[in-house]
């Protein structure tokens, strides 16, 4: 576990606690419409007061990573005594999967090629589910799920013969098809009402704050597969710039800068630079 806070900075991470309750709640009530009871049925699943200090001192020492790595460290050490010992954090495009990005893969090597390479990425349980469940969500609630298709069946015995029995899945809805994604898995994960609230709260830190570092420090890995010149060159779209002021900034012709914006419009399926920079901004790479 993380080491606990002295006495006053438990005073000022349960101050910011309230301070953070306070306004989500505000912006629920305020802000998002009430369809159909939404807002009673949000506020009574997700119990704030289940925050443990634990978190609170985790999202502290998260403010001060500096780089994916040191976010990667700080997560896994604070999901193991839970159960969790490894962890996927990404943003998952359900129309368009090629736009799926990975912010911070903390696989196995071994279960990662296997993962891309055999196509699983295409039939995974997991994100199948984000089509249905807006909130956060455990495995062994999907075994239980006689809406589960044969293929996520399958999917799933497959992970457990991997020796991962358990996983715990914490979605983020930006728009339709677009979820960001923070998904835990072990070996013996152990959760109850507190320590599943505990680390939902965590891995929506982690999200943003990887969503965040990317942006400046590139994404690890792409489904996409854009190259570091592409995702240079888009990011220099972004900012307005032409082909011949792209490729002054990057020392190349414009010929090549214009070959670097064409190949990433096309990997991101995308008929415009415009669309190609709305999408590269939603998946955190620019």
């Amino acid at each position: 576990m993380i080491n606990q806070p002295r006495e006053s900075e438990r005073v000022v991470f349960r101050f910011f606690q309230d301070t953070i309750v306070a306004i989500i709640r505000a912006f629920v009530f305020l802000v998002i419409p009430p369809f159909g009871g939404w807002h009673d049925r949000f506020l009574s699943r997700w119990n704030f007061s289940m925050i443990s200090d634990d978190a609170m001192a985790f999202c502290d020492h998260l403010y001060r990573c500096n780089s994916l790595e040191a976010c990667r460290d700080l997560f896994k050490k604070a999901i193991r005594p839970a159960g969790f010992d490894t962890f996927a954090c990404g943003e998952v495009d359900l129309a368009n999967r090629e736009r799926t990005v990975i912010y911070i893969l903390n696989w196995p090597d071994r279960w990662k090629r296997f993962y891309l390479g055999s196509g699983l990425v295409n039939r995974d349980p997991i994100i199948e589910e984000l089509k249905r469940r807006k909130e956060p969500f455990l495995w062994s609630e999907l075994r239980n799920d006689r809406k589960i298709g044969v293929a996520g069946r399958e999917a799933l015995q497959l992970f457990q013969a991997h020796g991962w029995s358990e996983g715990l899945a914490v979605p983020l809805h930006r728009n339709d098809s677009q979820f960001g994604l923070v998904s835990l898995v072990g070996r013996d994960a152990r959760l109850d009402g507190a320590a599943r609230a505990a680390l939902v709260t965590m891995s929506i830190a982690l999200y943003e704050k990887a969503r965040r570092l990317s942006s400046r420090m590139g994404i690890p890995l792409q489904i996409a597969g854009l190259t570091l010149r592409e995702l240079d060159a888009m990011r220099l779209v972004a900012r307005g710039n032409t082909d011949r002021e792209i490729g002054r900034i990057l020392k190349i012709s414009a010929e090549t800068a214009h070959e670097y914006v064409e190949g990433a419009k096309r990997k991101l399926k995308t008929r415009s630079r415009s669309e190609a920079v709305a999408v590269a901004v939603s998946m955190g790479l620019v």
